[in-house]
């Protein structure tokens, strides 16, 4: 625990606003490229040298289709932008890939649907702010996608910051198991915004909520499997899916197969002891290899189709490698042994309820190389937004929802009367990081051009998918 915890509420707000002669609230306005920042394209380049060769392609070719879709995937550029930026030296455990779309709904063990973040492939402690500054750029550049002026960006960008720094200074307020009870159920949400969104908005999100309770195991299974010889199997769409049987000679797929049922019968032993009982009740039917996300794309990815009671009681697993985070280059590795528990701790202490089959293990590779993955469900009440149908107002609203959440989740960790002292009562921090953001679409629109360039020289490939 930080010796600042122990300290009396009083004290640990006046640390905070101390923090102001550090790192003035309006400097974090301030965006200047350093003079010899690193090419943004060899950052990425760099993080593809250690991921399977056939599926960079189709990474470059998600990043290629839009400046916003290049911002998905550039997390370890902003990582090195945000690490030349003044920090005010309050930590919390941070997301760190905190961009709009990995914002969305959830579903708690108690069959809740909640909205909270996704994605913590990198998370670490580290300064908050930098989470609070990707999710506003990030809000900047879906905006300016969908033709919104300048204004509307500010009205955007402002009201996603200023819901960050009135729940943290709400959060500063209450007792440590309020915080840390505190989630943001859906069906409240629906009811509480019902009044604020316009009709096509409220539409929007009555679909969102329906369609997110539709994405169960079952939905995964009528899906991705099909019968073949009698038995259930998942059926190839390469190079999306690609059955094990499909990647490999007979003697390493059967090598493959085992490093599989190694990792999800150990990873097990990081469950809770209940959670081990449940999932010994499924036997392990089929595997894939899957392509997921945009910055993500060529880390290897297993989903596993587990078979219970019968054939038609399936459970759907992805077992994701995990590499060292984007940050730790700048925060520090971490105090977990493999990467992979950092992602999984990380996760349970950001979310207000995390998947019950969420865990972790490291295996040894056919290719003799260890790597570490995180395991969870495939999918489970999963709902995200359309950002490209957004008009402005949803689109304020949908960042008000973010900027509560990601608060939220700083406060299980960081010292949110700190924090909340530092940002204080005004609008001063909302109004810089409107500034930031914009100058920070601006770099983001040159780096999209950069990947657009080497593309166009042949310097990297780009495919489709």
């Amino acid at each position: 625990m930080s010796p600042r915890l122990t300290m009396s509420p009083r004290e640990r707000a006046e640390y905070g606003r101390a923090a102001r002669a550090r790192v003035p609230r309006s400097a974090h306005g301030d965006f200047e490229p350093p003079a010899k920042r690193l090419d943004p394209i060899e950052i990425v380049e760099r993080q593809s040298a250690a991921r399977v060769a056939e599926l960079v392609p189709i990474r470059y070719g998600r990043m290629s289709e839009s400046p916003f879709r290049f911002y998905r995937g550039a997390a370890a550029v902003m990582a090195e932008d945000l690490a030349a930026t003044p920090v005010t030296g309050l930590y919390a455990q941070l997301c760190g890939d905190a961009h709009m779309l990995n914002f969305r709904l959830l579903a708690s063990p108690e069959r809740h649907l909640l909205f909270d973040i996704n994605d913590f492939d990198e998370t670490l402690p580290g300064p908050w702010e930098w989470d609070v500054k990707r999710l506003a750029a990030s809000m900047v550049t879906a905006a300016r996608e969908n033709g919104f002026t300048e204004a509307e960006r500010a009205e955007i960008v402002g009201a996603t910051v200023r819901s960050y720094r009135e729940r943290m200074r709400a959060f500063a307020g209450m007792g440590n198991l309020d915080v840390w009870y505190a989630k943001a159920d859906a069906d409240q949400l629906r009811t509480v915004m019902a009044d604020r969104l316009p009709g096509r908005g409220r539409e929007q999100l009555a679909r969102t909520l329906s369609k997110a309770r539709t994405r169960t195991n079952l939905q995964a299974f009528e899906k991705l499997t099909e019968v073949v010889g009698g038995e259930r199997r998942i059926a190839a769409s390469p190079p999306m899916i690609t059955r094990v049987d499909d990647l490999l000679p007979e003697l390493e797929r059967d090598q493959l197969e085992e490093t599989i049922r190694d990792l999800i019968d150990r990873y097990a032993e990081s469950l809770q002891t209940d959670r081990q009982h449940l999932l010994k009740q499924f036997t392990m039917a089929d595997m894939a290899r899957k392509v997921v996300g945009v910055g993500s794309v060529g880390t290897r990815c297993w989903i596993v189709l587990m078979l219970g009671r019968d054939g038609e009681d399936p459970l759907f697993l992805q077992a994701k490698e995990a590499g060292e985070s984007v940050l730790a280059a700048h925060v520090g590795a971490g105090t977990y042994e493999t990467e992979g528990q950092r992602v999984v701790a990380g996760q349970r202490l950001m979310q207000a309820a995390s998947d019950i089959f969420l865990g972790w293990e490291r295996v040894q590779a056919p290719d003799g190389v260890e790597r570490d993955f995180y395991v969870r469900q495939l999918r489970d009440w999963k709902g995200i937004v359309d950002p490209s149908a957004m008009v402005p107002r949803g689109m304020a609203l949908f960042g008000e929802l973010c900027g509560a959440t990601l608060a939220r989740a700083h406060a299980r960790s960081g010292d949110r009367i700190a924090i909340a002292a530092y940002l204080g009562k005004s609008d001063v921090f909302d109004r810089a990081l409107t500034r930031f953001a914009e100058s920070y679409a601006d770099q983001n629109e040159r780096d999209h051009e950069a990947l657009l360039d080497a593309v166009r020289r042949g310097r990297v490939t780009a495919a489709s998918g």
